[in-house]
């Protein structure tokens, strides 16, 4: 019979086996679905793309290439608009990649380091062409970049990657399309220079069309799944909040201080999307194309906040002034702003106009999320073992 302490040493060793097959699940890159991510948009994406512009083109740096841009996770300032990870980083640390290179900036001979993905989403980028914004007197802030131009830059690196367009077209059906947030600039240009509703309304439906030509062209070129994201609840972004202070009292969310107006013109842009994404859908019903809906994700931020840690719904934590912490004329990372709040985890904005890294990591769980969901649906795309190893990979992707 077996005694007490070789009984004991038994457990510890299945335990130390157990620990070592769960770090290497976790570890090992996810292979299998996608052989690449490709992003496009604005922002919210970018990791990197408006720095590397500006270092080109010797212009002024953003204010995202200083502290305390990327204080929490990188401890120096990425060109990331956050104070840590966005949320296309943590789904390619999730699908076993490394974080996405920005394009922009790069030399041609150097390309093949795309082969597994590239960023192109730049911040400030619009869907609509500047010129056409332009016209309609909104004028870009810190780029005349639009999807448009991200989506020509995309098809102009591709021939890099693969020999023949057979073999372009085998790249895209292995890869994964992130499709924004998109949109958001157009609307949030209109808003701070004061143009009126119904004409900022006008713009969604053709946000919207650009948004969906985009993914068409790309289908065109081979790809097959897509991530589209829609937008988040404006009315809760201490920036607009400011632009829009002294509003009727009545206009404001009682529960969570939130415009509720700007609030409806989110969701107005993303019920277009959504109609327009199943459009798509029936036009090329083998096409995986997965909505990802950042409003409803994120609205739980604000109505319960203390169920997420957060303790500042409606400041930002790099900011100065005002009810909302924030001043339209003094960036973060500019001076006199190069502090921030002590502790970015218990505030949902950053920077007054961007989520914390914490809320994109709460984001990053409705993406995966939608993701999963999807990946019985893709056929060859994800063997079974993967599809295992997401869902053992999926619990421990928390907070």
């Amino acid at each position: 019979m077996a005694t007490s302490s070789s009984c004991s040493s038994l457990k510890q060793h299945f335990l130390v086996f157990l620990i070592v097959i769960i770090s290497s699940i976790i570890n090992s890159p996810v292979n299998g679905c996608f052989t690449s991510i490709f992003s496009f948009g604005d922002s919210l994406t970018d990791t990197g793309n408006l720095l590397e512009l500006s270092i080109s083109e010797s212009t002024k740096p953003p204010h995202s290439a200083f502290l305390p841009y990327g204080c929490t996770f990188f401890h120096r300032p990425t060109g990331r608009f956050c104070d840590g990870r966005l949320v296309i980083d943590f789904l390619a640390e999730a699908l076993g990649f490394s974080f996405l290179p920005p394009f922009y900036g790069s030399k041609s001979g150097k390309w093949e380091k795309f082969r597994q993905g590239a960023n192109f989403a730049v911040a400030g980028a619009t869907a609509l062409n500047s010129s056409f914004l332009a016209e309609q007197g909104i004028h870009s802030v810190s780029t005349n970049i639009s999807l448009g131009v991200e989506v020509n830059s995309f098809k102009h690196l591709l021939p890099s990657l693969c020999s023949s367009s057979s073999n372009c077209k085998e790249l895209l059906r292995k890869s994964l399309i992130v499709m924004g947030e998109v949109g958001g600039n157009d609307y949030n240009h209109a808003f701070k220079q004061g143009k009126n509703i119904e004409n900022i309304r006008r713009l969604v439906p053709l946000v919207v069309d650009i948004i969906s030509l985009s993914i068409k062209e790309l289908i065109e070129l081979g790809a097959v799944t897509f991530l589209v994201p829609g937008n988040f609840p404006i009315g809760c972004s201490p920036s607009l909040l400011t632009s829009f202070h002294g509003s009727e009292k009545d206009q404001y969310d009682p529960l969570t201080g939130c415009l509720t107006w700007l609030n409806q013109f989110s969701q107005h842009h993303n019920e277009l999307l959504r109609k327009e994404l199943e459009n798509i859908r029936n036009l090329h019903p083998q096409i995986n194309i997965i909505y990802v809906d950042y409003y409803k994700a994120s609205t739980p931020f604000y109505q319960s906040p203390k169920n997420y840690g957060f303790k500042e719904t409606l400041k930002a934590c790099c900011g100065i002034g005002g009810l909302y912490n924030y001043d339209p004329l003094i960036y973060c990372g500019y001076p006199p702003l190069k502090q921030c709040c002590n502790d970015p985890s218990s505030y949902i904005s950053w920077d007054g106009i961007h989520f914390t890294e914490v809320v994109n990591k709460w984001l990053a769980h409705t993406v995966f999320e939608e993701l999963m969901n999807t990946i019985p649906r893709l056929g060859s795309l994800c063997p079974l073992s993967t599809v295992n190893k997401l869902r053992i990979l999926y619990p421990m992707f928390g907070v």
